[in-house]
């Protein structure tokens, strides 16, 4: 069976509410979807991210760089198997260098992680590997009438981390807001009953403190609070800060300090009494295996699109945990339905997840691209997908009507 067309769109989903955190401010959240058509006429749908300031990647980089890759001899192999699917997905190799773009676009990412940097770290086209990947996956999971999370059954590199699909449960997170907002969303946590929270910091030291010291009265004692510096903290003051988030009793620190300054977190990590996890300074296999020599951090904080894909994902997480680290499955604010469901498979059979995000759908998306928002319930808690694919409906007409850009690229007949 053969992919025959891919079809790639850079869509814009608006938010119910302004999103802030130390490196970033949205309303909307510019996403890259795509659909691949089998020969059958299965089609099957992809969803990434692309963040400059993460990978160094945009929606309009990912566009020319599949303009840029012969998508035929990449993605157009006749696969009879599930390993000859994986192959594919493993050897997609977009093009990198076409991230030369116009001045519309630079001005757009300024700041963004440099080209060569991204490309050292391997980081350079992945939430377009993503993308494609998904789309690949789903259709077919659907033309072989098997769901995604089936698939770790499968991929011998996760055999040391999977599960038998069950429930899973979501945290929550508090973003920079003000200080009513944010009592009323520790209220609402409160109320729904969630286990585990994350809080973005990055205001003054003294302001994070009495944030955390509020937040964790209205919480109580027995729900896991842990912070997020998106890179906002300067290395020398990580350990004094933290020490100032004590009384709060935070469960573990996500990416401190900017990427340049990681490689000071060996020698922090053994004055800190808290794990700490490394986000944007963990990409792929690069970050990972530098993070894993130099001793940085406790945790790896996996997204579908950061880190990849769904295969890369779990290549991640059997990495840290062969070396005793431990994960998250996290998430990009702006996830439609399609990355929501490729999350929740993943959760529901990868087994000692430390953290889970994601599944934000009817609570952020003012609309969705799938007929169903794929979302947590009461508590944070979630049920197994079961169907084909990744068992959601896109609705095409929503893609097209959210769409910006659309291009196709077409090399073979549907039956």
């Amino acid at each position: 069976m053969r992919v025959v067309q891919l079809t790639a769109y850079r869509v814009k989903l608006p938010l119910k509410k302004e999103i802030k955190h130390a490196s970033a401010t949205r309303r909307e959240s510019e996403n890259l979807v795509v659909c691949v058509r089998l020969e059958n006429g299965i089609t099957g749908w992809g969803e990434g991210v692309p963040r400059p300031y993460v990978t160094g990647e945009s929606p309009a980089g990912a566009m020319q760089q599949l303009a840029a890759t012969d998508l035929e001899a990449q993605l157009g192999k006749d696969c009879h198997t599930w390993e000859e699917v994986f192959a594919m997905c493993e050897g997609f190799a977009p093009v990198t260098t076409a991230a030369v773009e116009s001045s519309e676009h630079c001005e757009a990412t300024a700041g963004m992680l440099t080209q060569e940097a991204a490309e050292e770290r391997g980081c350079s086209a992945n939430a377009l590997r993503c993308a494609v990947e998904l789309a690949l996956l789903d259709a077919f999971g659907k033309h072989w009438q098997k769901p995604l999370f089936e698939l770790t059954k499968l991929y011998p590199p996760a055999e040391p981390i999977r599960k038998e699909p069950e429930q899973v449960r979501y945290s929550t997170a508090i973003t920079a807001e003000s200080s009513r907002k944010e009592i009323v969303s520790a209220l609402k946590m409160r109320l729904f009953n969630f286990h585990q929270c994350k809080v973005k910091v990055g205001f003054s030291p003294e302001k994070d403190a009495r944030r955390l010291r509020r937040i964790r009265r209205i919480l109580g004692p027995g729900v896991d609070i842990r912070v997020d510096a998106n890179e906002a903290w300067p290395l020398g003051e990580v350990v004094e800060r933290m020490s100032l988030l004590k009384r709060a009793s935070i469960s573990s620190v996500e990416q401190p300090v900017a990427h340049a300054e990681v490689g000071g977190l060996s020698d922090v990590r053994q004055e800190l009494k808290v794990p700490i996890m490394l986000d944007e300074s963990l990409t792929g296999t690069f970050d990972a295996e530098r993070a894993i020599r130099e001793g940085m951090c406790d945790l790896f904080n996996l997204r579908l699109s950061k880190c990849g894909g769904f295969l890369a994902c779990l290549r991640l997480a059997a990495l840290a945990h062969a070396n005793g680290l431990g994960y998250q499955l996290g998430c990009h604010p702006g996830e439609s339905g399609i990355l929501s469901a490729a999350g929740r498979h993943f959760a529901c059979t990868v087994t000692m997840i430390r953290y889970l995000e994601g599944s934000y759908d009817r609570f952020i998306l003012q609309e969705n691209l799938t007929k169903k928002h794929v979302s947590f319930r009461y508590s944070g808690k979630a049920v197994v997908i079961m169907e084909p694919g990744l068992g959601v409906s896109v609705e095409p007409q929503t893609v097209h009507r959210l769409s910006s850009e659309q291009k196709n690229w077409r090399w073979g007949d549907v039956e």
